[in-house]
């Protein structure tokens, strides 16, 4: 694989271009040059742009490549790269959320539409957790837990009055979500589009773990679920209503959440065994989310 940093290279592009036009002349050409087109097509790299947050860019997994961004070279975006030997622009960074698309980010990260033009093939995208502070809500979920360890404070605190605040900021985000989809399919008209899900953050049968470093208590396991659930259920959706595809890590990494053992566990604790970011998947979970990506694409 190679790997091509921003602005990106056009010599794969002119490739396609070349391959384009010997194609079109191939009812008129001998044999031999026809046999140069299909080489040269064989030989052009899929153009890859990946964008998103934390959960792409994979902090504190091993190796960073960006400082700033906390990128790691064994993200999913990079692992896919390598198994399609893709030429890869990773512009996905921690923190991200869908404003930053089209405006930088703090410390002078451009824009990640920046990335993307008419000769982009593929773009993968994971986005939605920030939009709806998901990690706001997972620290006051900590706080709030040794008032009442056996309950369901934050919970309570998010829903307890009849509207849940963390549905509602789900709801506001697909707007959003879809107006991201509607500025790739502009910028890289020719790109197959794949929204990336979140994989799976708490026990799936919402019975929790009691552990210093999984500071939650006993009743907000399954309600914390239930919103990660919502939120890829809007990512789904907007996936099919935005003319993308949606990728499944969900369901690959049920049974390897945060409660679970270092060497099963996928999805790190707030207080790291494995090099991650807390709350973040390490780097089998990353490898994990690649596999379900690849297998997508795969399809066709």
């Amino acid at each position: 694989m190679l790997r091509r940093t921003f602005p990106a290279s056009r010599a794969g592009r002119l490739l396609t271009v070349g391959a384009a036009l010997l194609c079109a002349g191939g009812a008129l050409a001998p044999a031999g040059t026809a046999a140069a087109s299909t080489a040269t097509e064989s030989r052009h790299k899929v153009d890859y742009v990946a964008l998103g947050d934390s959960y792409a860019s994979a902090p504190l997994v091993p190796t960073q490549v960006d400082a700033t961004c906390q990128r790691s070279d064994q993200n999913y975006p990079s692992l896919v790269a390598r198994s399609r030997s893709a030429t890869l622009t990773d512009v996905s960074c921690s923190g991200a959320t869908t404003a930053a698309m089209t405006a930088p980010q703090a410390d002078g990260v451009p824009a990640q539409f920046d990335a993307l033009d008419r000769g982009t093939d593929l773009v993968t995208v994971t986005i939605g957790g920030n939009d709806i502070g998901f990690s706001t809500v997972l620290g006051t979920c900590a706080h709030l837990t040794s008032g009442d360890p056996t309950g369901a404070p934050c919970r309570s605190h998010y829903a307890g009055t009849g509207a849940d605040q963390v549905t509602d900021a789900v709801t506001r985000t697909a707007p959003k979500v879809a107006q991201v989809l509607r500025g790739i399919h502009r910028r890289a008209p020719h790109a197959r589009v794949v929204v990336v899900g979140y994989p799976d953050l708490f026990p799936e049968d919402g019975v929790g773990c009691t552990s210093s470093k999984v500071p939650l208590a006993a009743g907000d396991f399954a309600w914390l679920r239930d919103k990660e659930k919502e939120l890829n259920t809007m990512l789904a959706r907007q996936a099919r209503r935005g003319g993308a595809e949606y990728v499944n890590t969900y369901t690959p990494t049920v049974g390897h959440d945060l409660c679970k053992p270092i060497g099963e566990r996928w999805i790190e604790t707030f207080a790291p065994e494995t090099p991650a970011a807390p709350m973040h998947p390490n780097a089998m979970g990353e490898s994990v989310m690649a596999a379900a990506v690849a297998g997508v694409l795969r399809r066709h």
